[in-house]
């Protein structure tokens, strides 16, 4: 696989400032790179079939003891020897490994005292790593390669980033990537530093675990429902990912994390930390602890404490006691604060106020204080407070938290934060966190199933956190982990090296750097670590196309009628069509990669882009055949009913495909998006079929009719339309149907045929023939003595105005704009928008930054931001003008956009900015459409050339489509339609679309 470009990459290190490629690695990862090259010859790991031994003193942190031993493993499973793992120096060695922590190994010592090993930035920060070759570093060895880190994990981490730079992925257990074998397995020279991460703990939150929990129970502890067999993987893949902490599992059907006290000693022994989500206050598990525990503490009356402190405080303070006292001992996280039990609002039967229960909580805060410092002591370290849902409302109107202690913000569980700190909260000490789902159970929709948040999405937040100095620590909700493969190693990328990883640049700004988005250089790094290079741009490709269409809708969102049938070429089969075009390179892809890497791919390309297809193929069909029934037809009703039904047993044997013969059966019960207590992803879609009739008849539907053809079909010569008419027999014998046109420069696809079902007709203009100027047409089907008409209105303007148009040409009723495509970018104030690639419904979307710039709200033309767009109507009136963007919220503040026609006055809109957590509302919609839409109004007074301008209001606002409606929009789409002629930006718009049937 080398040949092909399976070179390794190597996992961040020093920030993008001080990047310069070592000789061993052929890119540079997310947060990384070497110090600096050499002509040294390389490091031999493994030649001729004998591997150097691996030394690390005995005495050292067991967390270093057991990482170099993995180290040992996995060049065993490159080179296959193995290396002995040695607790003494040899007396004569040509290569040796030395890997230990700085004070912890007197070999290692010895070396940096003699000023052979260059521990600069490194020694005396936090998790940072060296990682050198060093010649005669002890009597007797000539040459060694050193991995010294400035504290056990930064050590284990330079243990890791070595593995990966031989090859070995962080996924290759937990993902099947596999380790190219070669007989010689050398490193660079070159020294390597890892330096201070941007965030102190990053880490993830094993929730909503039911699949985990079964996969578990089946393959791993038979006896156990997650025990320490599987938290051994788990702690080893956030080591490899340079995480350092963790929310354990916590639903009922799991086995709680303590209930095992091997859970918190492995912990301590691989080093990583463990805490508790934002119910679990002092790592107490209410789900599981708090009944036997109140069975053991029965009042003076033989009756049950409740969990409500108002009630109970003595029973439950010492509750939590008990705990701390437990695991004192440990490296751990202590979240304070109180919630009910299972992740339910917090109980207090004597406060029914909020400034009662903000008294209860201050209370709450000091009891639990109290108790670290006599339990725990100094040692109580990361203390957390989680102002989640109904807590955030208590934090805000005057909860006390301590200063020391790490205020962690969260999400409104669908990816948009809900507030950042201010600028007295960013000075506290204990410094600021957040809380961010990947994953949820809960309103309005739930998504447990596949990675869908866009990774473009995810990186705009985690920089706008970044900006407000949210960066002590990031904990992600990854629900069952895997299907989260990809977004995490994205999180954990920018969590070690955020500033590495910067947001993509403007068009045309000189000011900033020529570095592409992050999620781009991350998607090419990442699958070329997995895959080879000669294959990481095209996956990157369909990865980021997967993640649009599900910024459309997440497919765990599907339902009936959603996407239009009708309009707009049949967006829901154009969107099907998109989805058929990205399974056929996906197929296409997998079957040229060696058989070694197909388990691999299935489980991180092609079982999310399949399993998604086939998730919102069933529904399409669904609506076709509901369709079909309302509009009389006959065989072709129960056509795609049929259709669906075969689409919800493809997806079936899918996840049974993942589940029993992936990996050889591995992932037995890890997959499946109908879990028997948690949220499903949309099951079988119900359909109808009609009985049998021995009859025919002709019907047709023309494009934007659900039957007949009452709304016409409209062309332009701007747009160069294509339209369909669905012909269809109402019964179920073959009938024989002809259609003509009007005009001869009027085209179909059909002119007639037999037909037992039906059939999608397209209609199209010839530009060269039509006349200028606006016309009707009609296009007549007829069957026997049935004859139907659609009426067509054409305008066409010449081929010379539209080569005169300077911008978006107004056509069919509506201007439809991608915000990227701004004719003028105006910077103002310090502020500007810029391009973020792979961000929306579309390529791109426009976001207004820094994050941490001021809101202008007066004087736009001067003082805002500003996009303009060219725009020529060839109607006048009031126009509304929709603004789609991304629901980002700011409950501390507003969400506001302005915009204009030419020097009209300035109209502000504003979005939502507070997460309801209800269903049906404003904020359910957004989250659920992944989009806020913004409504205004212009007037158009003269057709002709005019300026739509959009201005700034406050900061972090991204635009994503702009749409004009001038009376020809359907009420009952859902996407924007089509973007509209340009003559740059869209020269050659897509005529029509869709697939009769998609492929698959």
């Amino acid at each position: 696989m080398t040949a092909v470009g399976l070179t390794p990459l190597l996992p961040a290190t020093l920030p993008a400032t001080a990047r310069a490629a070592s000789a061993s690695a052929s890119a540079s990862s997310p947060a990384s790179a070497s110090a600096s090259a050499s002509a040294r010859p390389d490091f031999a790991l493994v030649r001729d079939g004998v591997a150097v031994d691996v030394f690390v003193d005995a005495a050292d942190d067991p967390a270093v003891v057991r990482a170099a031993g993995d180290l040992a493993a996995d060049v065993e499973r490159v080179g296959g020897v193995r290396p002995e793992l040695r607790h003494t120096l040899p007396d004569r060695a040509a290569g040796l490994v030395l890997v230990g922590a700085l004070g912890a190994s007197p070999v290692i010592d010895r070396l940096v005292a003699q000023g052979r090993l260059d521990v600069s930035r490194v020694r005396g920060r936090w998790e940072a790593s060296v990682v050198q070759v060093v010649d005669r570093p002890a009597p007797g060895v000539d040459r060694a390669l050193v991995i010294a880190g400035s504290d056990r994990r930064g050590t284990v981490y330079g243990v890791y980033d070595t593995s990966e730079r031989i090859g070995v992925s962080a996924w290759h257990w937990w993902a099947d990537v596999p380790v190219e074998h070669r007989d010689t397995v050398t490193v660079s020279a070159g020294t390597v530093k890892r330096l201070e991460p941007s965030v102190r703990y990053r880490g993830v939150f094993l929730n909503d675990e039911q699949n985990l929990t079964t996969w578990s129970h089946r393959t791993q502890e038979p006896d156990k429902n997650i025990g320490p067999e599987t938290y051994k993987r788990v702690f080893e893949l956030l080591l490899r990912l340079k995480a350092n902490y963790l929310w354990p599992a916590m639903h009922p059907y799991s086995d709680f994390f303590n209930q095992y006290r091997e859970n918190p000693e492995l912990a301590d022994r691989y080093g990583v930390v463990v805490g508790s989500s934002h119910p679990e206050a002092l790592l107490r598990n209410g789900v599981h602890e708090w009944e036997p525990w109140a069975e053991e503490h029965r009042g003076a009356d033989g009756s049950l404490p409740v969990y409500d402190y108002t009630v109970n405080p003595g029973v439950i303070s010492d509750y939590w006691r008990a705990r701390a006292r437990e695991n004192a001992a440990y490296e751990s996280s202590w979240t304070i604060g109180m919630r009910g039990l299972h992740d339910t609002a917090l109980e207090t039967k004597y406060a029914t106020t909020i400034p009662e229960k903000v008294a209860v909580m201050n209370d709450i805060v000091a009891d639990q204080r109290r108790i670290l410092a006599e339990e725990v002591g100094a040692a109580a370290e990361p203390q957390i407070f989680i102002p989640y849902k109904e807590v955030l409302d208590l934090y805000n109107a005057g909860v006390r938290v301590p200063d020391d202690v790490t205020l962690i913000w969260p999400d409104d569980n669908h990816g948009n934060m809900r507030q950042l700190p201010n600028e007295a909260e960013r000075a506290r000490s204990g410094g600021n966190g957040i809380y961010y789902h990947l994953s949820y159970w809960g309103r309005p929709r739930s998504y447990l199933w596949l990675d869908t948040t866009q990774l473009a999405k995810v990186g705009q937040e985690l920089h706008r956190v970044y900006e407000h100095g949210a960066d002590r620590m990031w904990i992600f909700n990854v629900g069952d982990l895997k299907s989260i493969e990809t977004g995490l190693s994205f999180c954990m990328d920018l969590a070690w090296d955020i500033e590495g990883r910067g947001p993509g640049v403007a068009q045309g700004d000189t000011q900033g750097d020529a570095r592409k988005d992050a999620q781009e250089d991350f998607l090419v790094e990442w699958y070329g670590r997995q895959f080879g290079l000669r294959h990481a741009g095209d996956i990157a490709a369909l990865r980021t196309e997967y993640y649009r269409l599900a910024a459309e809708r997440r497919p765990e969102f599907i339902d009936r009628n959603i996407f239009s049938v009708i309009h707009h070429g049949d967006e829901a089969g154009r969107r099907m069509a998109a989805y058929d075009r990205l399974l056929v390179r996906t197929l296409a892809l997998a079957a040229e990669l060696p058989e070694a890497y197909r388990d691999a791919f299935f489980e991180l390309v092609q079982y999310p882009v399949h399993g998604a297809y086939l998730m919102n193929l069933k529904y399409y069909w669904a609506d076709r055949n509901a369709l079909a029934v309302r509009q009389g037809r006959g065989a072709g009703a129960n056509r795609f009913a049929d259709l669906a039904e075969s689409a919800h047993a493809e997806e079936a044997a899918l996840t049974k495909r993942y589940n029993t013969e992936v990996a050889g059966g591995k992932w037995d019960g890890y997959i499946n998006p109908y879990p028997s207590q948690i949220p499903k992803a949309p099951g079988r879609p119900s359909v109808t079929r009609v009985a049998r009739r021995e009859t025919s008849g002709l019907g047709v539907a023309a494009e934007g009719n659900e039957t007949g053809a009452d709304r016409p079909l409209s062309f332009s010569s701007a747009t160069r339309d294509r339209r369909f008419v669905d012909v269809f027999n109402t019964g179920f014998l073959t009938l024989t149907w002809a259609a003509e046109t009007s005009h001869p420069w009027v085209g179909l696809s059909s002119a007639g045929g037999s037909l037992s079902e039906q059939t999608r007709v397209w209609v199209d203009v010839d530009w060269d023939l039509a006349p200028e100027g606006a016309h009707e047409a009609t296009v007549a089907f007829t069957e026997g003595a049935q004859r139907f008409e659609v009426p067509l209105r054409v305008v066409n303007d010449g081929e010379r105005a539209r080569r005169r148009a300077r911008g978006f040409v107004e056509a069919n009723g509506y201007v439809s704009i991608d915000a990227v495509h701004a004719d003028r970018r105006v910077a103002r104030g310090g502020a500007r928008w810029r391009t973020v690639r792979g961000l929306g419904r579309r390529t791109a979307a426009m976001a207004a930054g820094p994050s941490t710039a001021a809101p202008v709200t007066a004087d736009f033309a001067s003082r805002a931001p500003e996009l303009r767009y060219r725009v020529r109507f060839g109607s006048t009136g009031v126009f509304p003008v929709t603004v789609f963007r991304l629901p980002s919220l700011d409950e501390r503040g507003a969400r506001r956009l302005a915009l204009a026609l030419d020097d009209q006055p300035v109209t502000v809109v504003s979005g939502q900015s507070v997460a309801t957590g209800n269903r049906g509302d404003a904020w359910a919609r957004n989250v659920e459409e992944g989009v806020e839409k913004l409504t205004a109004t212009v007037t158009v007074a003269e057709p002709g050339e005019h300026v739509l301008r959009l201005f700034m209001v406050d900061p972090a606002m991204v635009v994503d489509q702009i749409v004009v409606d001038t009376g020809g929009l359907p009420a009952a789409a859902y996407l924007a339609p089509p973007e509209s002629y340009h003559p740059v930006f869209n020269p050659d718009p897509d005529p029509g679309a869709g697939l009769d049937a998609p492929s698959r």
